[in-house]
């Protein structure tokens, strides 16, 4: 007589093949969620903004003077003014822009007008605003 709990060859060979597929499909679908998140993060990194920090020192109507106060060294060509959202035609002068050196800042193209505006230091290569203050011109 054979024991009641024993089962069949036939279905004994089910769970080992169906837990095989299950984990398969588990490793590929976490592969695909991991991989999708390290290259993602990998095109953000060229893009991401320097940190900097500055001041703003005074201005005679065209001029802008803009000390910078802290943070990494930056390009200069990569980036512009903008003063209530109307962008500086001039860059904000020339080189790597070192901590404790001022820059002028010409806004002969902006139609600045006495009372508060906000001034943008904007990094074109990221698009994004590294600096912002509201100022008030003389």
């Amino acid at each position: 007589m054979k024991p009641s709990n024993q089962s069949n060859a036939e279905d004994r060979a089910v769970s080992p093949v169906i837990g095989v597929i299950l984990m398969v499909a588990i490793t590929v679908i976490l592969a695909a969620v991991i991989g999708t998140f390290v290259l993602g993060l990998g095109d953000q990194l060229g893009d991401t903004a320097p940190q900097a920090s500055f001041t703003i020192d005074g201005d005679n109507g065209t001029d802008l003077n803009i000390t910078k106060t802290g943070g990494q060294s930056i390009e200069t060509s990569d980036l512009t003014l903008s003063v209530d959202g109307e962008r500086a035609d001039n860059p904000i002068g020339s080189g790597p822009w070192q901590t404790g050196q001022q820059k002028g800042a010409d806004l002969s193209n902006i139609s600045t007008s006495n009372g508060e505006s906000v001034v943008r230091i904007i990094h074109d290569p990221s698009g994004n605003a590294i600096y912002e203050q509201t100022y008030e011109f003389d």
